[in-house]
């Protein structure tokens, strides 16, 4: 049976979304890898305006940012200042921010979007999935009673209802 691809990407009965930006990031984008000079984007961020760098809040030995590539609307980074790779290498005082700053966003994010539970995690080197492994960072990822509906399961694109900015804005004005 052959088929006609003629109409391929053509307008049909179908509506679809596009996530073109995790392509981007799967070839490296913001990423330093092995062979690109990018610099690391954990260590860049603390030195752009908190708008521009999507930065939620700042402490003294970590600050909170919007995830460029988030799972879920709401999804926060806590990173340490300092550029180390793993929760041991970390200070006693950076670790307790750490910690601080993640139940103080899972407090904000429950008042500002009404989140029902959260994912909360560091992946510790390259092979457990760290995207920038060389510096620890823990996900605050809010999470709502059926989020996880066909979209990402079938459809594998994540419908995100808010732009980064506004969200930024508005979790940045509840801390």
């Amino acid at each position: 049976m052959t088929e006609n691809l003629s109409g391929v990407g053509m307008p049909d009965g179908w509506q679809r979304l596009w996530a073109p930006h995790r392509l981007d990031y799967l070839r490296g984008e913001n990423r330093p890898l092995d062979g690109n000079d990018v610099q690391c984007p954990f260590c860049r961020i603390p030195t752009l305006s908190d708008e521009e760098g999507l930065i939620v809040a700042r402490g003294s030995s970590a600050y909170v940012v919007m995830n460029l590539y988030p799972y879920n609307p709401g999804h926060l980074l806590i990173c340490a200042n300092r550029h180390v790779a793993d929760l041991t290498e970390l200070s006693d005082e950076e670790r307790h921010e750490i910690t601080d700053l993640s139940a103080h966003a899972m407090q904000v994010i429950r008042k500002v979007s009404k989140a029902d539970g959260f994912n909360l995690g560091m992946n510790q080197g390259a092979i457990s999935g760290a995207g920038v492994a060389a510096h620890i960072h823990q996900h605050i990822v809010p999470r709502w009673s059926g989020d996880a509906n066909f979209m990402p399961i079938i459809g594998k694109t994540k419908v995100l209802p808010q732009l980064l900015t506004t969200t930024r804005a508005e979790l940045a004005a509840a801390w």
